[in-house]
């Protein structure tokens, strides 16, 4: 198989003539269905289709059951767009219901843990309970159709703001739904690429996975030299597969972009952003390549020692083959069970956080991909950072106005420098007003968000704000800023139950190597001594 080379974004993507199709020989790019394609299409349109109804008429039929038709017809009232239609009593214009139900009314839906469950008509949101419903019915088509479709649930579980409620809860149900593939291909993976069978490359090989994911599975192993070791191995077949689908999923996003609620949700943009990242995620070698670099950054100034990376081993590395030192601990989200440990909650964060922000400003490559299952905290305190398949790196403009950004909240609050970085990026045009008016605006609306404690903080809305500004002035914002923020929900959501008192963007420790002497002097100034 020959090795993937991600593309960059936008980048013309060419045919391979003379082998399978892979992430860099992808010519058609999500959406451009080819014919070898058509049966999958087939299937992809059934099963969805198929799902959605066998979640979405049985409640339909219950709630008209019990409401001898009247709910029935007034979704059809709606869906016609507030046209007259007959009931048992009169004739109203759907504009005209009533947008609650009775709190009487309630009912058990598929996606619930068991029957009677109470859905949003309990609550009286009358059109929640269908939308939720019709989420699981996507869903569950997703986890039908396999690995791709699964990485799509597991995109719209990871951004909760971005995709409706309803549809991001039922996707959580993708962060886990993906059956392991049998232990004799993986050996035979290992072997394929490695030259040797497992038996030859490993005192013990366990046959059981450790975890399973949409592009692969990890099993533990022991080394010649009796060192425990991990190995991730890619599921077979899954280049050919994920690009077809992506294909199908793209060209599915057009149509679906037909209909003025499917717009709003960028169905389009959806697919060619998870086009971009599993073809970096198909790629194991520059993953291997980015675990290796990053590692080594967390040592760059000496000062890292709570935080690591597992140890890379090149040379039991191939295309579709990654061995690492194993490591033993525990999700950052297990929140009792670090409580029980009496670990500090803050100074977790504090250093899992300076490390991000190190690599974001300084270093350049950042993992991209910080949910809990790759953030975890070690059975010796320390921090570990897992899964470097996603990875992001700010151009080099941005990431001086990340730095500079910083620089603003903690140490000398020039916020017409801001203004002025913002301008030179095409965030803000020339003629909105002068640096120093809009920095005064700027400052007025943002630092009493930054001297909250982080129980009070919505870095959400904030940086939904922020980057709403940027479009809104037709400035193209680098994904790779938006994975950034990504980040910085996720962390957030570990810091309101880990370190409920903390002020991020007031901790000059995050910034010491960033901005070594301003740092210093300021902390200096203020009596704030660093910990280690």
């Amino acid at each position: 198989m020959s090795v993937p080379v991600p593309a960059a974004a936008g980048m013309a993507i060419v045919p391979d003539p003379d082998g399978p199709t892979t992430p860099a020989a992808d010519a058609a790019g999500p959406g451009s269905v080819r014919v070898r394609d058509g049966a999958r299409v087939v299937v992809v349109v059934w099963v969805v289709l198929s799902r959605l109804a066998m979640a979405v008429i049985p409640e339909m039929v219950a709630v008209a059951r019990r409401h001898r038709w009247e709910w029935l017809r007034r979704v059809v009232g709606r869906a016609l767009g507030g046209r007259r239609v007959p009931g048992r009593h009169d004739w109203r214009p759907a504009r005209h219901l009533p947008t609650r139900w009775p709190a009487s009314v309630s009912m058990g839906h598929a996606g619930a843990s068991g029957p009677g469950v109470s859905t949003g008509f309990e609550q009286g949101l009358w059109w929640s309970a269908l939308a939720s419903v019709a989420a699981d019915g996507l869903i569950d088509a997703f986890i039908a159709l396999g690995p791709t479709f699964v990485k799509l649930g597991q995109l719209m579980a990871s951004a909760p703001g971005v995709f409706p409620a309803p549809l991001a809860t039922a996707a959580e149900r993708c962060l886990d739904a993906v059956p392991p593939f049998p232990a004799e291909q993986a050996r035979r993976t290992i072997e394929e690429d490695l030259g040797r069978p497992a038996r030859a490359l490993f005192r013990s090989f366990e046959d059981v996975p450790l975890a399973s994911a949409s592009i692969g599975q990890v099993h533990a192993c022991v080394l010649a030299d009796g060192r425990q070791a991990v190995v991730k191995v890619q599921r077979p077949g899954i280049v050919d597969r994920m690009l077809s689908d992506l294909r199908i999923a793209g060209w599915l996003a057009r149509q679906a972009e037909r209909f003025q609620a499917a717009r709003r949700l960028n169905p389009t943009g959806l697919v060619a952003d998870m086009h971009q990242v599993t073809v970096g995620e198909l790629d194991f070698v520059l993953e291997a390549r980015h675990q290796r670099a990053f590692r080594a950054n967390i040592e760059a100034f000496g000062d890292n020692a709570w935080v690591t990376a597992p140890e890379v081993y090149p040379e039991l590395c191939g295309p579709r083959v990654i061995c690492m030192e194993r490591l033993w601990g525990v999700p950052v989200d297990e929140f009792a069970v670090l409580r029980e440990r009496g670990l500090d909650g803050e100074m977790l964060m504090r250093r899992g956080l300076k490390v991000g922000l190190e690599a974001v400003c300084i270093h350049g490559p950042f993992q991209a991909d910080t949910h809990a299952g790759n953030i975890w905290v070690l059975d010796d305190g320390r921090t570990a950072f897992l899964d470097f398949g996603i990875t992001g790196e700010l151009p080099g403009p941005w990431r001086a106005m990340v730095r500079d950004l910083f620089r603003t909240f903690m140490i000398d609050g020039n916020w017409a420098r801001m203004v002025r970085n913002y301008k030179d990026l095409g965030v803000l045009g020339e003629d909105i007003g002068s640096d120093e008016e809009i920095g005064m605006l700027l400052k007025a609306a943002t630092e009493p968000v930054l001297d909250a404690e982080a129980v009070a903080i919505d870095l959400a809305e904030l940086f939904g704000t922020q980057l709403a500004l940027a479009r809104q002035m037709g400035a193209s914002v680098p994904r790779e800023l938006m994975l950034v923020a990504k980040q910085l929900f996720y962390f957030e959501r570990y810091m309101k139950e880990l370190a409920p008192g903390y002020a991020l963007a007031r901790d000059l420790f995050l910034i010491k190597n960033i901005w070594p002497a301003e740092a210093a002097a300021r902390a200096a100034e203020l009596g704030v001594v660093f910990p280690e």
